[in-house]
């Protein structure tokens, strides 16, 4: 129950399939997985061992895929970091991760460089040619970090294609990720073989991914709904992915057109950017079979233009890095429900409990808790926080849900971001779909606001495509759609709302600039 091995029983058996395509280059499964055993052989020959920490701090690229099947085969921890974390943000993933050996591109040279001493548990430093290297090698022989310093290119070509690498076990911890954190310092998911591979193999199987697929892979490598969906469930599947460096609207429709891609996996962001795309052709995603949205809810307004505009189904999702991620996804051989996230996947329970932890009855709001293979075995050196999240084998997720008479689930919102107004529960998400039909609206975020008479308000930030429409015009639109306690009592206008780096709109940004100019 291993990604590694079964893609080296893929190479064997469809050996000149395209794995992947990248910057308009093929690579098949059989060079991919050659590519994948020398990488392995030659961390070996660095003294790397079965267990150690190896991070990641790669954009989407063959390296991203090769340093982590590489790194899995030897049967070493991989820590996926985003490249452009800040350096604290790297430096206490690196740190907290315990990581013996970053793997990056030659432009991170300088902040090795500056962060290497405070890091002396990291003994190698492998570099990835970025196009740039002749400008972040400039003096390298000179720098003291130098000697950790070791090309991807050669740890490759050092390795022997006969290595095969240690038994691994399922319950070995494969990646550990590590959450955006809402709150505090991030914490690390810890994710087994196993874990992987029956969420890849599961998500795979529920959405009918096969050899004849090709998948358009342009979210971050380095997230999970990437990593499960969009990555490791196609290569399980012996499909083809597309490897995209940067989210383009342009470049998806170009792709899309030229490989006659069959899916797409996006957040609700991308799939507004594709929409709002004026030269989008409909005819260049003619071929899509599937579009899947996931990492947070997909306005019901902006799914429905969607599919209207390119004639495609798009299902939603869910899911969490202590999960996999995937829970649920709309089905495929029934009616899909907008709003909804779907059904349980097979092999995995989904349940919706009150503060007891006892379920509750359909159609009513709890927590959403789930369990199954895909489950993690906890936050790496934080047993106060697992023991937390993990009660009786079930994760809890902290998201707020309902389910219906079918079987279907709704997220209603992040239970931290519960709005109470004058005693009354307000879910920002309610108020952003509402916002969302506007004819004039691109994007809205809703967030709580201290209020002196009700605790809180309802205050809503929004880009608009005229200027034209006003505060009073959009509240009053509100009116006619929401209950008197949910209307915002202010909307504020910007040129855009703040994101990760998946496209998720981040309300907690939103909220820390309220929280500062209150202090002030």
């Amino acid at each position: 129950m291993n990604l590694s091995s079964q893609l080296h029983e893929t190479a064997k058996a469809s050996a000149d399939q395209v794995a992947y395509y990248f910057m308009d280059k093929s690579c098949t499964y059989n060079e991919l997985d050659g590519a994948i055993t020398k990488f392995a052989s030659g961390l070996e020959k660095l003294g790397i061992k079965q267990g150690d920490h190896i991070a990641l701090l790669l954009g989407n690229s063959p390296h991203f895929v090769i340093g982590l099947y590489g790194a899995l085969r030897l049967g070493a921890t991989v820590i996926p970091v985003n490249p452009i974390y800040s350096p604290d943000e790297i430096g206490y993933i690196l740190n907290n991760g315990d990581v013996k050996v970053v793997v990056g591109l030659d432009v991170m040279i300088p902040l090795a460089e500056k962060m290497h001493t405070l890091l002396p548990k990291i003994e190698h430093y492998i570099i990835c040619e970025s196009g740039q290297r002749e400008v972040a090698q400039k003096g390298l022989e000179k720098l003291s970090v130098a000697p950790k310093m070791k090309s991807f290119t050669d740890v490759i070509a050092s390795g022997d294609l006969s290595f095969e690498g240690p038994e691994l076990n399922d319950d070995d911890t494969a990646i550990i990720l590590y959450t955006s954190g809402t709150t505090g310092k991030p914490k690390g998911a810890m994710l087994t073989h196993k874990n992987l591979y029956c969420n890849a193999k599961d998500t795979g199987d529920y959405l009918k991914m096969n050899h004849d697929d090709r998948i358009i892979t342009t979210l971050p490598m380095f997230h999970v709904f990437c990593l499960t969906v969009a990555l490791n469930a196609p290569l399980l599947s012996g499909a083809t992915i597309l490897i995209v460096p940067k989210f383009s609207p342009k470049e998806i429709f170009r792709l899309s057109k030229k490989y006659k891609a069959t899916v797409f996996a996006g957040v609700p962001t991308m799939y507004n950017f594709l929409y709002q795309y004026q030269e989008g052709n409909p005819e260049d995603l003619k071929t899509l079979r599937l579009c899947i949205s996931g990492g947070a809810a997909m306005p019901v307004a902006l799914l429905h233009n969607f599919e209207k505009k390119f004639n495609v189904i798009v299902s939603e999702g869910y899911g969490l890095s202590e999960a996999s991620p995937v829970t649920c996804f709309n089905p495929l051989d029934r009616p899909r429900k907008p709003g909804s996230i779907g059904t349980s996947i097979m092999n995995v329970e989904n349940k919706v409990v009150n503060e007891l932890g006892e379920e509750v009855p359909v159609g009513q709001t709890g927590e959403l808790i789930v369990r199954g293979p895909n489950i993690m075995k906890g936050y790496y050196k934080m047993p106060e926080e697992t023991t937390a999240a993990l009660k009786d084998g079930w994760l809890y997720t902290g998201d707020m849900a309902r389910m219906d008479e079918d079987g279907y689930f709704y997220i209603v919102d992040r239970k931290k971001d519960l709005i109470i107004v004058g005693g009354y529960n307000v879910y920002p998400r309610e108020v952003e779909e509402v916002i969302y039909k506007h004819q004039d609206v691109v994007e809205a975020a809703v967030i709580g606001i201290p209020d002196p008479n009700q605790g809180e308000a309802v205050k809503a930030y929004v880009v608009r495509k005229k200027p034209e429409l006003t505060e009073d015009e959009l509240i009053l639109y509100c009116k006619q759609h929401l209950a008197k306690y949910k209307v915002p009592s202010s909307i504020e206008f910007l040129e855009e709302l703040p994101k990760n780096t998946t496209g998720k709109i981040l309300r907690r940004a939103l909220k820390s600039q309220i929280t500062q100019i209150a202090e002030k």
